[in-house]
């Protein structure tokens, strides 16, 4: 039944319940991403009756376009943030990597669940099992549909040539298994971990020869920010040192307006209450990068502990119970490292690569 903007639902004795309605994609792997947030929630509120909601989106429909072609920035969550205005869903679980640095007005990320590996990976054509990118033969196409993979690897193996390829995990895969396109493609190790498919990771790619993308291996609930008891609700969710990694990378892409028509790339690591990050940008081509690396204190600060409101959002995230002196170090090395690498050239750097990205 409905009431208002909300449903609820009545048991076999008579109690109401209200229905939580979790939003996803329609791909089996954001299928399997909501069912293991849902599993949680589950575990944790027993008596809350979730119900899952899949649709699908605009990177989800355009599969003949490279993602950095269609000029779209919230290709994979549109849909699912419209769904979530109407009051058609309460809370909608995304790879964070597909959530813009600015949310739209109203909505916040309630949840940023712990990291799974956010390396990428290799995976090879059955016919060069054994091989390397190293060991590839001269002139081997590599599958990527993403800017930041070609342009560090185009740098790190020249030997190799770089083409697009769309479609989701399962899709990928089927083309690379029955054709002969590709010697091999790069995909996100947490996706085929999530999937049961680790068997088909050749190598993990190193920070030194590829650094992940922003939010990379991390999952993210959004909300509407005015749903307090939603928000309560799925805060328990927070992975601390998630939360304050991806609000660094976060605020990083932020300061450099940079986006998925850009190749923007990062690292962290938190340390004994030190939090590192790396990040850098690269040209297109990979000939021309700048990569530096910052590190910050995320321990307590005795001072600095009564001045902020922990209600407050960094870059669109709402992590209450964490301190917001840890969150506010965050956001402020990564906000500081960018300005590192534009006061060094690379605001220049990626214009040029927007523009070529542009005419392709």
């Amino acid at each position: 039944m409905e009431e208002g903007p909300y449903k609820y639902i009545r048991d076999g004795n008579g109690k109401v319940s209200r229905v939580i309605r979790i939003g996803t994609r329609k791909s089996q792997l954001a299928r399997v991403q909501t069912d293991s947030v849902a599993d949680k929630l589950k575990e944790l509120y027993p008596d809350v009756y979730l119900e899952i909601v899949a649709m699908s989106t605009i990177g989800d429909k355009i599969l003949d376009t490279a993602l950095s072609k269609i000029g779209e920035k919230s290709l994979f969550t549109k849909e699912l943030e419209n769904a979530l205005e109407k009051n058609e869903v309460d809370l909608v679980v995304h790879s964070l990597k597909d959530l813009p640095t600015s949310l739209p007005a109203g909505f916040t990320i309630g949840a940023v669940l712990k990291r799974e590996n956010p390396h990428d990976a290799v995976v090879l054509h059955p016919s060069n099992a054994g091989k390397t990118l190293d060991t590839l033969p001269e002139k081997s196409v590599i599958g990527t549909s993403s800017l930041r993979r070609a342009a560090q690897l185009k740098k790190r193996f020249p030997h190799l040539e770089f083409k697009d390829i769309r479609g989701n995990l399962n899709t990928r895969l089927k083309k690379l298994d029955e054709k002969d396109d590709f010697a091999a493609i790069i995909l996100a190790a947490a996706g085929l971990k999530r999937m049961g498919w680790e068997n088909r990771i050749s190598m993990i790619l190193e920070p030194e020869d590829c650094m992940y993308a922003v939010g990379q291996g991390a999952l993210a609930v959004e909300v509407r920010a005015r749903d307090v008891d939603i928000l309560e609700m799925v805060s328990v969710l927070h992975d601390p040192d998630t939360v304050l990694r991806c609000i660094a990378e976060r605020a990083f892409l932020k300061q450099l307006e940079g986006g998925c028509s850009v190749p923007v790339a990062v690292h962290t690591k938190v340390t004994d209450s030190q939090l590192y990050l790396t990040g850098a940008v690269y040209s297109l081509d990979g000939s021309e990068s700048l990569k530096e690396t910052m590190q910050t204190s995320i321990a307590a600060d005795e001072q600095s502990v009564e001045k902020v409101d922990e209600r407050a959002q960094r870059v669109g995230v709402t992590a209450a119970k964490l301190p917001a002196y840890s969150q506010d170090a965050a956001e402020r090395l990564g906000i500081e490292l960018a300005n590192l690498l534009l006061n060094k050239g690379a605001k220049e750097i990626l214009t040029v690569a927007r523009q070529l990205n542009d005419a392709r």
